[in-house]
């Protein structure tokens, strides 16, 4: 594991990044975390720890507000230009690796929001670990309106029992995406936590086998 700082811009400063470097990696994927726990959360770890088990490199980032210490995420803005640092960092540093981009429900929302504005010629496609479709409790899809703007491949991997992204709804949004695939982990929240047991492994074995076909 490797630690180092990105530096993201003159106002906003730089973030703690950690990176996992696996022998004979296949591909390297940038990670952004939730809402509400930074890139040192135990699902962070242990996804990227998996992951590499699996020959796939990661990139876990803290977006400003977290680097900062502060509870209230970032405005779009700072999100997307931090994410956009993370991407052309990980492009200079890696330039023969297939990039692949990432996020754990917020941090995937403002992944494709960045994506949805900005093209990456080499980020080969983006894998959404629980897309944040509505809030808890007010079904909607308005959220999910920029992801029609996104020219790449898209995995959504999600819960059936996820709060924030009811399946029949998510499920219709990912039938009007071309490039997009959808697989469902039944029982899961959006923690992806069956009762006790977190579906880490499940995660990256889908995360490998879409890679793979890509």
């Amino acid at each position: 594991m490797k630690e180092v700082k990105i530096f993201i811009s003159d106002s906003i400063g730089e973030v703690s990044a950690s990176i996992l470097e696996p022998p004979a990696m296949v591909a390297m994927m940038t990670l952004a975390h939730g809402a509400g726990a930074g890139m040192n959360h135990s699902f962070m770890v242990r996804l990227a720890e998996t992951l590499g088990d699996l020959s796939i490199g990661t990139i876990r980032f803290n977006l400003p507000y977290m680097e900062q210490g502060k509870k209230r995420p970032d405005t779009p803005a700072v999100a997307h230009k931090a994410i956009e640092r993370v991407i052309e960092y990980t492009l200079e540093h890696y330039p023969g690796i297939p990039l692949f981009v990432s996020g754990k429900s917020f941090g995937g929302r403002m992944t494709s929001q960045l994506l949805s504005k900005k093209t990456f010629d080499k980020v080969k496609a983006i894998i959404f670990y629980g897309f944040p479709l509505h809030p808890a409790g007010a079904p909607a899809i308005e959220r999910a309106e920029h992801l029609q703007h996104i020219p790449i491949p898209m995995l959504f991997l999600q819960g059936t029992r996820d709060a924030l992204s009811e399946l029949n709804l998510i499920t219709k949004v990912c039938a009007t995406l071309p490039k997009a695939k959808l697989v469902s982990f039944e029982g899961a929240d959006h923690s992806f936590k069956v009762k006790k047991n977190e579906l880490i492994q499940e995660l990256a074995e889908a995360t490998q086998v879409f890679i793979q076909s890509i």
